[in-house]
């Protein structure tokens, strides 16, 4: 123990002689930690080599880590997310995993790649990407946090739809095997259906580098069977779906009773769809009167017209006819049922015959015409000049009501003659012009006030006008204000009406309502701090309006100019003749003019600086 003793002594006065002797020479260019350092950094950190204190802080070893991911700033955002491989790992120290001084091409990032735990980082590996090799994603020259992790960064070669689809490869295939799909065609714009189901992906989608370009109309895929024998060969049109369905191609499912305008009966419905529709069915329209297919068996020879329907069925065509006139478009009612048939048929072309009044009792028309041509709008078939009862009305532009009804006025009242109906104006004015006391100064249209029960008018409505009623102006009557029945005439200022009211002789103007208010005359208000530039304040508060405004006001103005200043009213009552200038608020106040500030006896201000500055003087 004496022994090794002596010799740790000798060894400490050895380094104390060696750090006395070297230390001087060296401490210029270094500092005791370089000196100190247990070896070279890697080559990355080179740059701070020199610089112990940009990776270490003396005493705190915590703080290395701080240090750490301020220069490597994206793994330190990973540990404050908890993302990445960094921010899933257990707390502990960077030097743990990375120690440095190990030279200049130490390696202080060892991945064992055989151990790695792929389910740390952010992309979890499954299916086939489990036993592929790390750099068949990671390159060499990046770091490991830049693969990427879409699918068509990797697979873009492998991509048979030429980006056609998108790059979200994810929604079809899976990391199992590329070439399993799990495609819901549903949610496309083509849900499959029927026998469409089992069909192979390549029957209709025949361009894999674009399936969007497969057909979605029947006839895209279906041609070549509408082409064949049995098919219709383009002359039913390409929406093979109005008779067809995706669960079988046969039977029809075509209803001609309800998917078209022409409802089969009798012989119609065995007969063949080819025996009618001879030509393409979208550019050839098929008839449906009976005269285009059955104009070899018009026995009539177009004498009594083309409604074959009209005598004939489709049961039998040599069924005994059986007519009924009220079938058709003109029922016989009242002296038409003992009328012959030559008496509006003029000719075997039956269908010529008017239906129309006119056609036959227009010699008889005493409007000439001015009414139209529906004369069964008044008059009936049972009496040519019967038409009470008939004609309404209420159902033209001008309903009668009240003391426009029948009983208490009659039609000459309006219509001067038989020619006339019609064209006698609907307006008020046009038959009540003379009863316009108002001198067509409130417009023509007397239905706004006035109601066709009586001419007077029970109830105003005056806040409809540019001057609705408020406060007393409620109980006042119309012609307190309006003198004559020209209403537009009465003015609407306060002093049209309450001149002689002002007891101010036009001091304030003519603007009564900036003081007062409908609801009472006496009840004034007039806020002098808010609504001037000269707050009232001290003595101020209790003088009368009238103290200080004495002139009326000009035209166009509220009131005539006044001075601001003290001596603009109390010049009367300057003792001291103007001695002291126009500034009287430098030694009295407004509380009490005899009142006076002890701030003179320090004198006063000039009028361009503050009253203080003047006391210090």
């Amino acid at each position: 123990m004496t022994s090794w003793t002596g010799a740790l002594d000798r060894l400490a006065r050895l380094v104390l002689v060696w750090a006395a002797v070297a230390m001087p020479a060296i401490a210029p260019a270094q500092s005791i930690e370089s000196v100190l350092s247990p070896g070279k950094v890697i080559e990355g950190h080179v740059k701070v080599e020199d610089d112990c204190k940009a990776c270490h802080v003396r005493f705190d070893r915590a703080a290395q880590d701080r240090l750490c991911m301020d220069c490597h700033k994206d793994v330190g955002q990973d540990v404050r997310a908890k993302a990445g491989f960094h921010g899933r790992l257990k707390p502990q120290a960077c030097n743990e995993c990375h120690t440095d001084h190990k030279g200049r091409g130490a390696k202080i990032i060892e991945l064992d790649k055989q151990r790695f735990d792929h389910a740390q980082t952010d992309y979890v590996l499954r299916g086939k990407h489990v036993k592929t090799e790390c750099d068949k994603c990671h390159e060499p020259a990046k770091k490991w946090r830049a693969a990427p992790s879409d699918c068509n960064a990797c697979h873009r070669k492998d991509d048979v739809h030429k980006g056609s689809l998108g790059p979200k490869c994810a929604d079809c295939h899976t990391e199992n095997d590329w070439k399993e799909a799990k495609f819901d065609h549903s949610k496309t714009r083509f849900a499959l259906e029927g026998k469409h189901v089992d069909t192979k992906c390549g029957d209709c989608h025949k361009n894999k580098a674009d399936y969007k370009d497969a057909p979605r109309t029947c006839i895209g895929c279906h041609k070549k069977d509408d082409d064949g024998n049995k098919g219709h060969k383009g002359l039913y049109g390409e929406k093979c779906d109005s008779c067809h369905n995706a669960k079988a191609w046969k039977p029809s499912t075509f209803n001609h009773d309800t998917d078209t305008k022409y409802v089969l009966r009798g012989r119609h419905v065995k007969t063949k769809c080819a025996d009618c529709h001879s030509g393409h069915l979208y550019k050839v329209k098929t008839p449906t009167d009976c005269y285009s297919c059955h104009k070899k068996d018009d026995k009539h020879k177009e004498t009594l017209g083309k409604d074959c329907g009209a005598c004939h069925t489709e049961r039998d065509w040599k069924e005994k006819a059986k007519f009924d006139h009220d079938k058709t478009d003109f029922p016989l009612l009242g002296k038409h049922a003992d009328a012959k048939c030559d008496a509006c048929h003029k000719s075997q072309m039956f269908k010529e015959a008017p239906k129309q009044c006119i056609g036959c009792h227009k010699k008889e028309d005493k409007h000439e015409g001015t009414l139209g041509e529906k004369c069964g709008d008044c008059h009936g078939e049972r009496d040519w000049k019967t038409t009470k009862g008939r004609f309404d009305h209420d159902k033209t532009k001008f309903q009668l009501r009240n003391a426009h009804a029948p009983a208490k006025l009659k039609c000459d009242a309006c219509h001067k003659d038989l020619k006339s109906f019609r064209k006698t104006a609907i307006e008020c004015y046009a038959c009540h012009r003379k009863d316009d006391k108002h001198e067509a100064q409130l417009g023509r249209q007397c239905e706004s006030c006035h109601t066709d029960r009586d001419w007077k008018v029970p109830g105003y409505d005056h806040n409809k006008t540019r001057y609705p009623l408020v406060g007393k102006h409620m109980k006042v009557t119309c012609k307190d204000c309006h003198l004559t029945p020209r209403y537009k005439d009465a003015a609407r200022e306060c002093y049209a009406c309450h001149k002689k009211e002002d007891k101010h002789k036009l001091v304030f103007g003519t603007k009564c309502e900036s003081c007062h208010n409908a609801r009472s005359w006496a009840i004034w208000d007039f806020d002098h701090d808010r609504r001037s530039e000269y707050k009232l304040d001290g003595a101020h508060r209790k003088v009368a309006c009238e103290a200080c405004h004495t002139r009326p006001a000009p035209a166009g103005r509220d009131f005539a100019a006044l001075g601001s200043d003290c001596l603009s009213c109390h010049r009367k009552d300057d003792v001291h003749d103007g001695g002291f200038g126009a500034r009287c608020d430098q030694c009295h106040v407004s509380d009490n003019w005899k009142k006076v500030s002890n701030r003179t006896l320090r004198g006063s201000a000039p009028p361009d600086r503050p009253r203080w500055m003047g006391w210090l003087q």
